[in-house]
């Protein structure tokens, strides 16, 4: 079984697999709707997506820690069983 990251590194893995993840399908999804099914969409949605990724990966690192505050004063967490 490969060796895993230590736990230390969640608050950089996390946003960083989201972030490929979202910009991926929304650079996609939009790049396709602007430019149509052309032949070149493939070259257009990477450089896109490269574009947007160098944006969501920063703004979510910066934007992560308030979005957690956010969702834990709206959302009740459940009590543990005993």
């Amino acid at each position: 079984m490969p060796k895993k990251l230590p736990a230390r590194y969640n608050a950089i893995a996390m946003p960083q697999v989201l972030s490929v993840l979202m910009s991926c399908i929304v650079s996609a999804v939009s790049t396709a709707a602007n430019a149509g099914f052309s032949a070149d969409l493939f070259s257009l949605w990477l450089k896109a997506w490269g574009t947007s990724w160098l944006v969501a990966f920063p703004s979510l690192l910066l934007v992560l820690p308030l979005v957690r505050f956010i969702v834990a004063a709206i959302v009740q967490v459940p009590q543990a069983k005993r």
